[in-house]
């Protein structure tokens, strides 16, 4: 934190303003100089680890709501959307995207809700952003961390465990005395397109016999996540989406908080550091699936108690992602274009195991992945599984302490990897199924390389 800057000026005046407080009386309360704040304000200055403290000391203020409320999501996620292959003449480096955060937030902020509503670099006419979209743009404001959700869930776990020490057993038992609902399990013929149903006539949570018992315990924790109303309306509300999105976003808070329930932060947390962040033992341990285990690596961002920067994606058979967060990472690989065919996510869906791949890209960043196939409990296809890959992973300098990497050279030669076809520039690349955007094509008659797509360099 000490070494980042961060430009966050508008959050600090936004604070300063709800407060009631002028420039003079803030700067004194927080032991600095009235012109030193001015510049803050303005992004001339960026806000020290020093000033991030006291403003969390004197106003018991979140530093993580200075960094979610950058312009565009900050750096890094300008960064991604500078990735598309729309701006892959423009070359514009890491300074200078410091340079116009700093000198211009307000117009990159501008820049970032326009390429977020056209749906990112989508040729056509503006459309309304979709749904999903404006989620995960929600979600990566907050690093995908939401403190005051983990605090609730964390206390009530606290409360489930010292009434009884089977995690179900003891929601089962809340739900019933508290919120008047009973579970049952219902057999697949009566549920036959249903893993899960609210009757509130019955008063009853009923739930299909074809869920194992960590999505069993999942969807007890979700119906728990009414007793922490109150933080979900509120992150809700400020995050001012559109009806439909709106819905997707509480779906997702009220997931947060059921997982944080069965896997509470300050737990699972030491358990990741003791064990090596070890998938298979964090999933015994807490009774969850590897999906939810890796969806919760994802959120471990606490202030004074944060965890490795994981990145997840969910990928199907076509490559296409249907779950991306970048967490804390910053990883390309999580908003880039497309995923590459040589990064071995894809070999995981014949592979009954964790598969592990150490990958760089071109920008030199390399990271250690983790990918796993997982089947949706009950979904079928015309009687065929559903089946998805879950890909984990974070930056390659930070995974020696990981259990799956003891006795690994993390700096041995890595696959090299882009960011799809169209996104990557790597010449002679067996692999390639399409030129760079906006490269031209080259055709030579009296030879051939190794891919038939050859292009011009820069």
């Amino acid at each position: 934190m000490a070494d980042a800057k961060l430009f966050a000026g508008h959050a600090v005046r936004r604070l300063r303003r709800q407060l009631g407080l002028s420039q003079a009386a803030m700067a004194e309360a927080l032991g600095v100089s009235a012109s030193y704040l001015n510049l803050v304000e303005r992004n001339q200055r960026p806000v020290s680890a020093t000033l991030m403290l006291r403003l969390a000391q004197t106003y018991d203020f979140d530093p993580r709501r200075l960094a979610a409320s950058e312009p565009g999501g900050g750096s890094e996620a300008l960064r991604r959307r500078l990735a598309d292959p729309l701006f892959a003449d423009l070359e514009i480096d890491r300074h200078q995207l410091e340079e116009w955060l700093a000198g211009a937030p307000g117009g990159a902020e501008a820049f970032a809700r326009a390429y977020d509503r056209i749906g990112g670099g989508t040729a056509g006419a503006a459309e309304p952003e979709d749904a999903g979209r404006q989620v995960r743009r929600e979600i990566e404001r907050w690093r995908n961390h939401f403190g005051d959700l983990d605090a609730a869930a964390e206390a009530l776990a606290d409360e489930l465990r010292i009434a009884a020490g089977d995690l179900y057993g003891a929601m089962a038992e809340r739900l019933r005395v508290k919120h008047q609902l009973a579970v049952r399990i219902l057999p697949a013929d009566v549920m036959p397109d249903r893993m899960k149903r609210l009757d509130l006539h019955a008063r009853q949570i009923q739930l299909s016999e074809m869920l194992d018992a960590s999505a069993r315990s999942f969807a007890l924790a979700e119906r728990l996540a009414e007793e922490a109303r109150a933080e979900i309306d509120a992150l809700v509300k400020g995050a001012a989406l559109d009806r439909v999105a709106e819905r997707l976003y509480r779906r997702h808070l009220t997931g947060y908080f059921a997982a944080a329930v069965m896997m509470p932060y300050a737990r699972f947390l030491r358990a990741c550091e003791a064990s090596g962040y070890d998938m298979e033992l964090l999933q015994r341990r807490f009774g969850a699936s590897f999906s939810q285990v890796a969806h919760r690596l994802t959120t471990l961002q606490r202030v004074g108690a944060r965890g490795l920067p994981f990145f997840l994606l969910r990928v199907d058979r076509a490559g296409q992602v249907s779950k991306r967060y970048a967490g804390a990472s910053a990883s390309p690989l999580v908003e880039g274009p497309g995923i590459c065919p040589l990064w071995n996510i894809f070999e995981a869906f014949a592979r009954d195991e964790i598969l592990s791949h150490l990958v760089e890209l071109e920008d030199g960043s390399r990271w250690f992945t983790l990918a796993r196939a997982v089947h949706p409990q009950g979904a079928r296809v015309a009687s065929v599984p559903a089946r998805f890959v879950m890909g984990i992973g974070l930056a390659a300098d930070q995974a020696a302490t990981l259990a799956v990497t003891s006795g690994r050279d993390l700096a041995a030669r890595a696959m090299p990897i882009g960011l799809g076809c169209r996104a990557c520039t790597r010449p002679d690349c067996p692999q390639r199924s399409a030129p760079p955007a906006g490269r031209a094509m080259l055709s030579n008659e009296r030879e051939s390389g190794v891919t038939p797509f050859g292009f011009a360099g820069d």
